[in-house]
């Protein structure tokens, strides 16, 4: 059986248990239960019980006796990162990328505060994290005694739910409670703080099966009565529009977000934490939404008149300017957590549950129903949106710079070489970041994973390696920047000794990319403090480590290096040479309306980016259309080209089908 058809047969079960409350792993059941055994020792047969089989970590002086007892596991690998915050990026990418709660153990002070950074990240993007940190001894909390620190208080806005233990006996309970809060209802780190004199204090070892919370029970069941109020909205819409976020991955609910949209065509955008949750060759996937999106995806959710947003939380890089987000629609927000419906914006129809469920009551209600799309022309408006407003076009190579590697290419002959059915891609956060969203191909569940709420560069790398060690089959790269790269490069020695055979690809432009762009966009170029030295030489760096590696300068020489990378058995790095003129587009300024789109291409007036900013060059000639001209374009007097229509023209779209860029009303049809 493939790995993907065994991923597949999984999913009910991991789901199931999760849900239920029970133990992933024997529980009670094994073979430790009953016996007599330090505290450490039952904290690590806990962590068994539980089914973990891989831990990341660094050991210190107040976790030595749980790293004594880790010695002795037969079924737990240790994975020694070469930083805390490494270890806590390495188990979120062990999670996202299987489903299961990565898990973390550290010391207490330093140890435990460099996990800050990465369970932050965690908590921002939904990921069911465990992490176990070492404390002083219970005598001695609050004297300010070595290595000591409020590992609780100082987390405990980022985490789901934390724990310092008090006794022996509360220690097998808190870790199943850990674990069934980090992956119940919606997913997040759970942090437990553990005494050093308990883990040396003896015990008798219980582990329990159930877990009895009474203030804590996730929603798991849609209202009937809010789906089918959202069920009939759908059925009168006229230009009704997905939106769906990481909840889609999360609840593992593409096949019935995919059966929806097929039912009723209707068109999907996607969040950077929703990619890959649904297939990018479906012809209703819009892809990319928000401050980096398509053109045509941000019309689409200005344009709808109804909005089924699929766990998915309005987050500031997806809607704009808040007070003129989506004004014509109405709103269904389904998600896990009652928290997020409402926090933005307002819905016409809130339904708390778990996705996967409600989106499967309303395909039922819907088949009842009988329901069938209602306007066929909210489609082709769309797909003439596609057509007209790419994000890419082959014109643009030669325009953005003869011989120099344009960086969506790099990311689009990535795509082309890699199985989306074996593969798994990571990001840093930055340009890359967006050009990976945009032009790298995916097409499933958990092999696109990348800092969404958080931002944080330093994610990607050692994402990858915890998701090359939960995925040992398939090839994992991390596309990165030569900034974030360098956050955390000495993970590089993690890979090189535990045999990872990760990937990395840094789009170098020697400068912090994206805040060099808002530099050069909004603050008259003065670039202040993001130019970074040619320091160090990656390819020198990977030898150093054990890597092989190499640098690409010429458009030429990408397609072989990546193929060379990936055919590489153990860990390469690819260092591929760009400009700092390059620039994310399409783009909407921070606290722009999300239809006040800069730089996008537009193919019926010459495949030139539009409405530029004055300080990045030349206005576009051809910028708005002018309806009472028949759909004909503005054009600089000094444009003489042959426009859409006219003779000499090179494009074969005919005009009728641009028509406006706002939907004629029913009305004036009639009129005419």
């Amino acid at each position: 059986m493939s790995e993907s058809n065994e991923n597949k047969h999984d999913a009910p079960q991991r789901r199931n248990a999760a849900t239920l409350g029970a133990p992933r792993g024997a529980g009670s059941h094994t073979a430790k239960q009953g016996k007599a055994m330090l505290g450490a020792e039952a904290l690590i047969a806990s962590l068994e019980a539980e089914g973990v089989d891989t831990v990341f970590g660094y050991p210190g002086g107040q976790a030595i006796k749980i790293y004594d007892a880790l010695y002795d596991s037969d079924q737990i690998h240790h994975i020694l990162a070469r930083h805390e915050q490494g270890a806590v990026h390495m188990a979120d990418g062990y999670a996202r990328s299987t489903g299961r709660p990565g898990v973390v153990v550290v010391t207490s002070g330093p140890g435990a505060t460099n996990t800050v950074t990465g369970i932050a990240t965690a908590y921002m993007d939904s990921v069911p994290l465990v992490v176990i940190t070492g404390q002083v001894g219970r005598g001695v909390i609050g004297t300010d005694s070595f290595q000591e620190s409020d590992i609780v208080g100082i987390t405990m806005p980022v985490v789901k739910h934390s724990y310092l233990l008090q006794s022996t006996d509360e220690l097998t309970r808190t870790v199943r409670e850990a674990f069934h809060i980090a992956s119940t209802g919606r997913p997040g780190p759970v942090l437990i703080d553990v005494p050093s004199d308990l883990a040396g204090a003896e015990m008798v070892f219980e582990y329990p099966d159930e877990v009895n919370l009474p203030s804590y029970k996730p929603t798991y069941r849609g209202n009937a009565k809010q789906i089918r109020a959202a069920c009939r909205l759908l059925e009168e819409a006229d230009q009704p529009l997905l939106y769906a976020g990481g909840g889609v991955i999360a609840s593992e609910a593409t096949e019935e977000l995919v059966a929806l949209m097929d039912m009723m065509q209707i068109p999907t955008v996607v969040t950077l934490m929703g990619k890959g949750g649904i297939p990018e060759d479906h012809p209703l996937n819009l892809g990319p939404v928000g401050m980096h999106g398509a053109k045509y995806s941000n019309m689409a959710m200005t344009e709808a008149d109804l909005i089924i947003v699929a766990g998915a939380r309005f987050s500031d890089r997806v809607t704009g300017r808040v007070s003129e987000f989506a004004p014509n629609a109405k709103i269904v927000h389904i998600d896990i957590d009652p928290a997020e419906i409402g926090k933005i914006r307002d819905a016409d129809v809130p339904i708390v549950g778990d996705l996967k469920g409600v989106l499967a009551g309303m395909l039922a209600t819907l088949e009842k129903d009988g329901a069938r799309p209602r306007d066929a022309q909210w489609i082709a408006d769309i797909n003439a949106w596609r057509a007209r407003y790419p994000f890419y076009h082959p014109n643009m190579a030669v325009n953005e710079g003869d011989g120099e590697i344009i960086p969506e290419l790099v990311l689009a002959e990535l795509g082309r070489q890699l199985d989306p059915a074996a593969s798994i891609v990571t990001t840093e956060v930055g340009q890359h970041q967006m050009w990976a969203h945009q032009f790298l191909f995916r097409k499933l569940p958990r092999t696109f994973l990348s800092s969404g709420g958080l931002g944080t560069m330093g994610f990607g790398f050692p994402a990858a390696i915890g998701a090359a060690v939960a995925n040992p089959g398939k090839t994992v790269v991390c596309i990165a920047g030569d900034g974030s790269f360098q956050m955390n490069s000495q993970e590089m020695a993690t890979v090189a000794i535990n045999g990872v055979p990760v990937k990395v690809m840094i789009l170098d432009n020697r400068c912090l990319g994206m805040v060099r762009q808002w530099q050069k966009l909004f603050y008259e170029k003065r670039y202040s403090e993001t130019l970074l030295a040619p320091v160090p030489d990656f390819v020198k760096l990977a030898a150093a480590y054990g890597w092989e590696g190499e640098r690409v300068e010429k458009p030429s020489e990408v397609a072989d290096a990546i193929r060379r990378m990936l055919a590489a058995t153990g860990p390469y790095l690819l260092d591929v040479a760009i400009s700092r003129d390059q620039s994310v587009y399409p783009m909407v300024a921070p606290g722009a309306a999300l239809d006040d789109v800069m730089g996008a291409i537009d193919v019926a007036v010459g495949a030139v980016r539009t409405d530029m900013p004055a300080s990045t060059g030349p206005a576009s000639p051809c910028a708005k259309i002018d309806a009472q001209f028949g759909g004909r374009w503005e054009v600089d007097p000094e444009d003489t080209g042959a426009r859409l229509g006219q003779d000499g023209s090179t494009f074969d779209v005919r005009p009728e089908d641009w028509k406006t860029l706002f939907r004629e009303s029913d009305e004036k049809k009639g009129g005419e």
